[in-house]
């Protein structure tokens, strides 16, 4: 026969090294190998791969928009110095024609220069000019003459100012200015040459014989703290008889810079970008006028403009828009909402192949314990069979008579069912010493009560262990009933166990109060079962003892521990770990 260890599965279960090898992956391709592997990697990678994607479409979105927004600017700007540059070409023109007109004459008399500003037809609301004036050009000297001249035409006429500083210096009075206005009137009788910005403006026309811009200045019509200007000057020159020529004065036109800007900006028609006009560098004590967006910018476009010889920056600005543009947020909202579902997706197909490799691991465990179920069965019906083939044999050589080969053969097939009735309570797993006692004494424990004491610790055997000690109690418990203490009123059976060592748990079995043992007796089939096949099967020897006071048997039995039998686990206690 076969030892009892061998073919169980519980025996085979105790050692890692034998335990059934995780089933490699299923083969769905190498994508589902690496959900399953990077469950959580896998979907917060696709979220920000597409995040990142998003991030950078709406990174082009916006350059894309930046650059257009800028190309608008440089158009804007390009347009409003083009504005600005026909303005003051227009208004040069106009004294080009002054100084020619004034360098013919022998003496600039109001009435002929107010025919010649009624003949521009002037709009000083469209062109953001103040008007034009004439400038005499004098020595000191001449200024009584000249003063005498002119208020016999306007009596109202008031004195140079301010008084020249020395009588070498020139002077250039405000000698007629139009439109007439109360305003305009303040300036009659300035002298230009007290201005070092006005007076370098025109020493640059006289110089170069055009018209010539002045930096920036304050009209001397207005009051303390008014909005910058700048004035354009024209010289008017005489031929002497000699051939020579004389400055005799100037043509100009004052310019108000916010007007004048107005004016350009309002022709090209009405925009959201910022727009500053400087003196040349883009400074604060350059400035000529700000029309600001009214918020921080972040842009910028500056272009040149040339008037009258003079260069002025005009800078375009834009405001920095607090969020982003429209087709930015669309594609920011539908990337986001994309990468979302995308991970969320995988990870729903990650999930489901995690718990498809699951069910198939489990799947392939199940075949395994069937396989071995079903190996398992067949050896442990080839070993009751061969038990069953021991125990006639025995039986037949020691029976007196058909009878009694009968009944002692059905005691024991007997006590091999109830063993084998208990294992199958437990599933064939690990089996309490207890339940085997009780299950083999149970008749003689309900007729004889407390003849029968049990007293031990839980401990648990293998499925064979239980089958080989079930038999061996039914014997003792068989000879115990016949010659023994249970055969006769006040005999008892003391059934005790305890641990013996990490594996192995020791069972006395002690009868008292029964018949005095005979010192010469004839061996039966129950002792030789006991020593022969029991000892065998338990791999461990066993100690019987016909003691005159009664039968003492002490087996040592291998014990097991629970989790030990974790492959008889029933499916429905298995629970799938999720990832």
């Amino acid at each position: 026969m076969a030892q009892a260890g061998s073919g169980t599965i519980a025996t085979r279960s105790l050692s890692p090294a034998s335990e059934p090898a995780a089933p490699p992956p299923p083969p769905s391709g190498r994508a589902r190998r690496w959900l399953v592997l990077y469950p959580r990697a896998i979907p917060l990678t696709i979220f920000l791969a597409l995040a990142a994607i998003t991030g950078l479409s709406v990174f082009a979105i916006e350059s894309n928009a930046r650059a257009s927004e800028r190309a608008q600017m440089r158009e804007y700007a390009q347009s409003v110095a083009a504005a600005l540059d026909r303005s003051g070409s227009g208004f040069a023109s106009y004294l080009r024609a002054g100084a020619a007109l004034f360098s013919s004459l022998e003496d600039v008399d109001p009435a002929t220069f107010e025919n010649f500003v009624r003949a521009l037809k002037l709009d000083p609301e469209i062109s953001g000019a103040e008007g034009i004036g004439w400038l005499p050009v004098l020595e000191p000297r001449e200024l009584p003459a000249f003063l005498a001249r002119i208020r016999q035409r306007q009596p109202d006429y008031p004195d140079i100012h301010p008084a020249p500083a020395s009588q070498s210096a020139r002077v250039a009075p405000v000698a007629m200015f139009a439109p007439a206005t109360a305003i305009s009137r303040r300036a009659l009788g300035y002298d230009m040459y007290s201005d070092p910005a006005r007076a370098a403006a025109m020493a640059e026309a006289e110089l170069t014989l055009r018209p010539a811009a002045s930096g920036r200045i304050m009209l001397e019509q207005e009051t303390p703290g008014g909005v910058p200007t700048f004035a354009i000057y024209m010289p008017a020159f005489r031929i002497a008889p000699g051939g020579e020529r004389r400055l005799i004065g100037f043509v100009y036109t004052p310019f108000r810079a916010r007007t004048f800007l107005d004016a350009a900006l309002a022709r090209e028609g009405p925009a959201r970008f910022g727009v500053r006009l400087y003196d040349g560098e883009a400074s604060t004590g350059h400035l000529l006028v700000a029309r600001a967006s009214g918020a921080d910018t972040s842009a910028r476009v500056e272009q040149e403009v040339t008037i009258a010889d003079r260069k002025l920056l005009l800078v375009v600005e834009n405001a920095d828009p607090a969020v982003l543009s429209p087709l930015s947020m669309v594609t920011l909202m539908f990337g986001l909402a994309l990468a979302s579902l995308l991970m969320l997706l995988a990870r729903l197909l990650t999930q489901q192949a995690f718990e498809d490799q699951a069910r198939l691991a489990f799947f392939e465990e199940q075949h395994s314990i069937r396989n071995s179920l079903v190996r398992e069965l067949n050896h442990r019906v080839k070993n009751t069979l061969a038990n069953v083939l021991s125990i006639i044999a025995l039986t037949r050589r020691r029976a007196s008579g058909l009878a009694d080969f009968a009944d002692s053969l059905e005691g024991r097939i007997r006590a091999l069912s109830a063993t084998h009735d208990l294992l199958t309570v437990t599933d064939w797993g690990t089996t309490p010493i207890r339940a085997v006692i009780e299950a083999e004494l149970q008749h003689f424990r309900i007729a004889l009560g407390d003849a029968i004491l049990l007293e031990g610790p839980e401990l648990e055997l293998a499925p064979n262990d239980a089958l080989s000690f079930g038999l061996a109690i039914h014997e003792l418990a068989t000879n115990a009933a016949k010659y023994g203490a249970l055969s006769v009123t006040g005999g008892q059976v003391t059934i005790r166990w305890r641990k013996a060592g990490e594996h192995f748990a020791e069972v006395e079995w002690q009868e008292r109060g029964g018949p005095p043992v005979a010192a010469e007796r004839r061996r039966g089939f129950g002792t030789e079962l006991i020593e022969k096949v029991v000892a065998h099967e338990l791999r461990q020897p066993v100690v019987l003892d016909f003691a005159p006071e009664g039968v003492r048997c002490v087996l040592t039995v291998p014990v097991r521990r629970p989790a030990d039998f974790h492959i008889r686990e029933r499916p429905a206690d298995r629970r799938v770990r999720k990832p």
